[in-house]
């Protein structure tokens, strides 16, 4: 099994009156897209600072790469934070190369880079002029080629799509999944759930302070949505379709398709068997497809943190 990239071994931090994390742990694998999820308030904060050696554990570990976090391992971790910040009387440019000297790029190393990524992310002509000027999606824009300039082998992003169009915040995802596929490993902290199923491969779920949920994305859906099913029909069948499963599911739903075509959603009893009602359904209808349903990361979510609540 690869070694995780980042460890963190029973963590808790405390504030006055306040517990931010209480004995968190979480293994973010090498080279995946991992979601950090969680309401506010939940500690997600706290650990992305602790993560960045911004922030000093109470007790527990964090191991980077292989061995304990230490503050030079900050060169190989690029985070981009909810709350932006540009030198706002700075030009867009030269505060580019300002950050990419502080990741280690040589002048002529910089420029070279951002100016690809600049034509990238068309925002090539924005490079002579104030920061002030940029609009917030733009600042945004350039806060992520900065963020990722350097090619660190940890990216955290936090609500990094928030702000941008749907045109923009898909193309953000794609350089996020192309940078995943060129081998970097991300903490993805967000509170957008589709985007979660769209991206993510694990998940840790905090709240109130503790890691209530991990896992892979996939798996925990269906967990989340055992027995339940989702069946295409050729047509809705014949009028004894319904009335032949009812006694096998706990609910069942029969919805007409634009072409004709028809889904059967069914959640069957504990007590009865996926082949008994194959062929319930074959028997009154013809079957199309047959799958197991995916329960949605936002119900999950919603779920699993009104079941935790203190």
């Amino acid at each position: 099994m690869t070694q995780p990239l980042l460890k963190v071994s029973h963590v808790s931090k405390r504030f006055t009156r306040h517990v931010a994390l209480d004995d968190m742990s979480i293994e973010v694998p090498q080279g995946s897209i991992y979601g950090l999820l969680g309401p506010n308030g939940a500690g997600k904060t706290t650990l992305i600072r602790i993560i960045n050696h911004i922030t000093l554990p109470d007790s527990g570990e964090v191991v980077f790469d292989g061995h304990p976090l230490t503050m030079a391992d900050v060169a190989h971790i690029g985070y981009l934070p909810e709350e932006r910040g540009l030198y706002k009387k700075m030009k867009v440019g030269e505060q580019a190369i300002f950050f990419a000297r502080l990741k280690g790029l040589s002048r002529a190393q910089a420029v070279t880079e951002l100016k690809k990524w600049f034509e990238k992310f068309e925002i090539m002509e924005w490079w002579g002029k104030k920061v002030s000027e940029l609009s917030k999606g733009m600042a945004q824009k350039v806060q992520f080629i900065i963020t990722v300039l350097h090619r660190p082998k940890l990216l955290i992003f936090d609500e990094p799509f928030s702000g941008f169009d749907p045109i923009n915040a898909n193309m953000l995802k794609e350089e996020i999944m192309e940078l995943r596929r060129e081998g970097s490993t991300i903490i993805f902290s967000t509170h957008n759930m589709s985007s979660v199923e769209e991206i993510c491969d694990d998940i840790t779920l905090i709240n109130s302070s503790r890691n209530v949920l991990s896992g892979n994305v996939d798996e925990i859906r269906r967990r989340f949505c055992k027995d339940r099913y989702v069946i295409g029909l050729a047509d809705e069948g014949d009028k004894l379709l319904l009335p032949s499963i009812e006694p096998m599911t706990v609910e069942r739903t029969m919805e007409r398709n634009d072409d004709g075509t028809s889904t059967l959603k069914v959640h069957l009893s504990p007590d009865a068997d996926v082949r008994g009602l194959i062929n319930a359904v074959n028997e009154h209808g013809t079957i199309l497809s047959f799958n197991e349903a995916m329960a949605s990361m936002n119900d999950i979510f919603i779920n699993v943190v009104e079941s935790t609540r203190l």
